[in-house]
This record gives C-alpha cells, sequence and structure tokens, in this order.
C-alpha cells in the first residue's frame, strides 16, 4: 500500500510555493494544503486544483492574523479527514528590496518582520498540534543566505538581511525546546520568480526539486541547522 504525505505550504499563489505545489501534487502520495492571502486571484493555484481534486485543497491564510490562521487550522483538519500533518512549510514572504540600515523604511522594516519572522512564528504555534498527529512531524522555515553573517553581501537588502536571521534563530529555538519533531531553515538561492527578478541564476523547477528532495528525506540529524537547497550546509 502507498504510504501517504501530508503537506501544507504557505504562499502558494506564485513563485516558489507554486512551483512547490505543483511538484509536489503529481505525486499520488502526497495531499496538499495549499495557502495564500487571495485564494480567488490565485489562477494557476485554482487550475491545479481542479486537475487534483481531493489531493489539493486550497485555503485561506493570511500568516500574521490570528484569526486567519486559526480558521485555517480548523479547514485543514477537515480537509486531511483526521490525517495528521507530516510536513509544514512556511515559506510566505516578503521584501523590501534594497533598503540599507540607514535608509529603511519604518513601516516596511515593521511589515517585513511581521510577514517573515512572526508569520512563521505563529503558524508554527498553530498547527503544532496537527504535526503532532503526523509521521514526519517536519518543520521547514524558508530562509535566506542574506541571513547569515558569514556571507559579506554588502549593504543593500538590510531588512530582509536581518528578519532571516531573525528566523534562523527562532529555528534553532524551536528545535531546542521540541527534539521530537525536525525543524530546519533553507535558503533556496537566488531563483526567477516575481521577487528575485529575471537576472537571478537559478530556475525554481531545479532548486525546489532539490529543496523537496532534502526535506522529504531530513532526519533528526539536520534539525535545528541550515540548510542550502542543495543539501549543503550553510554557516551563518
Amino acid at each position: 500500500m502507498l504510504a501517504t504525505y501530508t503537506w501544507l505550504i504557505t504562499g502558494c499563489n506564485r513563485g516558489l510555493g507554486l512551483e512547490m505545489v505543483t511538484q509536489l501534487v503529481r505525486s499520488p502520495a502526497n495531499i496538499v494544503v495549499a495557502t495564500c492571502r487571495n485564494p480567488d486571484s490565485a489562477l494557476a493555484l485554482q487550475e491545479l486544483r481542479n486537475e487534483f481534486s481531493g489531493r489539493l485543497h486550497v485555503i485561506q491564510l493570511e500568516v500574521t492574523d490570528s484569526e486567519s490562521i486559526e480558521r485555517c487550522v480548523l479547514e485543514t483538519e477537515k480537509a486531511l479527514g483526521g490525517r495528521g500533518l507530516d510536513y509544514l512549510l512556511n515559506n510566505a514572504g516578503v521584501s523590501e528590496q534594497r533598503d540599507t540600515a540607514f535608509t529603511f523604511d519604518s513601516k516596511g522594516f515593521m511589515s517585513t518582520f511581521h510577514a517573515n519572522v512572526l508569520g512563521p512564528s505563529l503558524v508554527s504555534r498553530a498547527f503544532l498540534p496537527v504535526l503532532e498527529k503526523g509521521n514526519r512531524k517536519v518543520i521547514m522555515n524558508m530562509s535566506s543566505q542574506l541571513g547569515s553573517k558569514a556571507w559579506k553581501f554588502g549593504a543593500p537588502y538590510a531588512t530582509y538581511a536581518a528578519c532571516k536571521s531573525a528566523l534562523n534563530m527562532l529555528t534553532t529555538k524551536q528545535a531546542f525546546e521540541r527534539p521530537d519533531l525536525i525543524v530546519f531553515c533553507m535558503c533556496p538561492g537566488w531563483c526567477k520568480t516575481d521577487m528575485g527578478g529575471d537576472d537571478a541564476p537559478l530556475d525554481p523547477k531545479v532548486t525546489m526539486e532539490g529543496l523537496l528532495k532534502f526535506i522529504s528525506s531530513a532526519t533528526s540529524e539536520h534539525s535545528g541547522r541550515y540548510w542550502r537547497w542543495n543539501g549543503e550546509e550553510i554557516e551563518w
């Protein structure tokens, strides 16, 4: 009998989130819950749902809104039909582009930290009971090499870099607190997406294939650490 794995991914309306959903749902072993802020406008996601009805569930989620998260938990439990959640992929995020440590916009700074740090914190906490019922119990927080002090990138993207560094530390704390879970962060690389732009060197199809392969085989040895999409560990 084919094993069944359950996945929930945030930020699936486009880019890396949409690519992960596309790859996962093509395997009959996977049941996928794809979330985004506005499902009605996520046309590509709707097409996938129509094609893979029964194995792909699209649910509204605003990762910084506690009420939205609570509704999403209830709808996810209903969609999974009593199954636990094997994989939670905190992918949703925003970027303040090329701001610096002395030129940032205060509102942009706060909204970026809310989406990229508070969001994964709230979502992970809310879905903990569903994860505890799962077989794999994996949380992946999508980070960036910009959050690594070891990478001397320079002044730009200060807000984005700071929030990803904070997310890395959150991941470490989650792993310390819950050694029964597998919790780690990953860098997808600079990919050709709406956020990454056309100058990015990496194909999201290739990087997400590598990233999902890593996640699927991750063990407790990988927990609390920071990994590149191709399985290399990142110093941070």
